[in-house]
């Protein structure tokens, strides 16, 4: 997917920026059509992944920062490039001074130069009256993109050691809007990354009224009052899926006191804790990784009943 805000931050910070995506491909191949990276004169985010193949096509993408432009190449890996990959993939590079513009939802672009086909006239009515999304792909001369649009609304509280790796860790894949929460701005890194909005407030447990309702949320704050009165909120509030760190006793107890307040056990049951992977360790990377494989699984499954802390 075609992340126009990925790009608009690099343009905002690097000025002319190259964009190198894979528009397809033969045989096996290290990415899907659509991975991109962005590289500028001395930098570069994203990955087309296969080690050489990225770090020649950086290079090259680099080389056409002065002139402009694009370029469509085919790259054979095992000739070109001595990789043991027996495939050979389209490479797209595009330098960028300004966003493009999408129609639909949809970045299409001639590679060649030809007038619009019909077959892309109609991915884009398709786009447009009946929302469905086209595949990365070259068609008939023209190369196009769907636009990332986050699907996913995943709010993180806590920006404790845990927190701090989970967002490492989920930040940079597709689909998610992620927004952080804790009592303090000086919780939060000074440098976050791309996609995540951090929102410090005294009274975090207000912020729960702003989520929207089809969120997912992750609850690991430095106080377990504070767990408690998030898992209360969330309950009253609506959620897609929830999930606290800690341990059974913790739940057991959290389970006693929601209770008390006014939930049923069918509704308290729909937060999961622990969270994790208990033979990943507690190392707070460790439970990162845990955390993250479930998030990555379909939203409608619920998230794994693993560790703690």
């Amino acid at each position: 997917m075609f992340d126009l805000a990925g790009l608009a931050a690099a343009l905002a910070s690097h000025g002319r920026v190259a964009r190198v995506v894979i528009a397809g491909h033969d045989g096996s191949s290290p990415r899907e059509p659509g991975a991109a990276m962005l590289v500028w004169q001395d930098g570069q985010s994203g990955t087309i992944g296969g080690g050489a193949l990225e770090y020649a096509a950086a290079a090259e993408a680099r080389a056409m920062l002065a002139t402009g432009g694009h370029r469509l190449r085919r790259v054979p890996l095992g000739p070109a490039l001595g990789q043991c990959c027996g495939g050979a993939v389209s490479l797209l590079t595009e330098v960028y001074d300004a966003l493009p513009v999408p129609e639909a939802g949809v970045i299409a672009r001639s590679i060649d130069g030809r007038d619009m086909p019909l077959a892309v006239k109609r991915v884009l009515d398709r786009a447009r009256g009946q929302g469905i999304s086209p595949a990365a792909q070259l068609l008939q001369g023209w190369f196009i993109e769907p636009v990332a649009d986050p699907a996913r609304d995943l709010w993180i509280w806590g920006a404790g050691h845990v927190g701090r790796a989970l967002v490492a860790v989920l930040a940079p894949l597709p689909g998610l809007r992620i927004t952080w929460v804790d009592v303090a701005a000086d919780r939060f890194p000074a440098t976050l990354p791309d996609g995540v909005t951090a929102l410090p407030a005294a009274d975090a447990a207000r912020l729960v009224a702003h989520a929207p309702k089809d969120a997912e949320h992750l609850v690991l704050t430095y106080s377990h009052a504070l767990d408690l009165d998030l898992c209360h909120r969330l309950l009253t509030h609506g959620f897609a899926r929830a999930g606290v760190i800690g341990s059974a006793t913790k739940w057991a107890r959290f389970r006693s006191r929601l209770a008390a307040l006014g939930h049923a056990p069918s509704t308290i049951a729909r937060i999961e804790c622990p969270i994790g992977d208990p033979a990943l360790g507690k190392h707070p990377q460790a439970i990162a990784i845990g955390v993250a494989q479930a998030v990555l699984r379909q939203p409608a499954r619920p998230l794994l009943k693993e560790t703690a802390l």
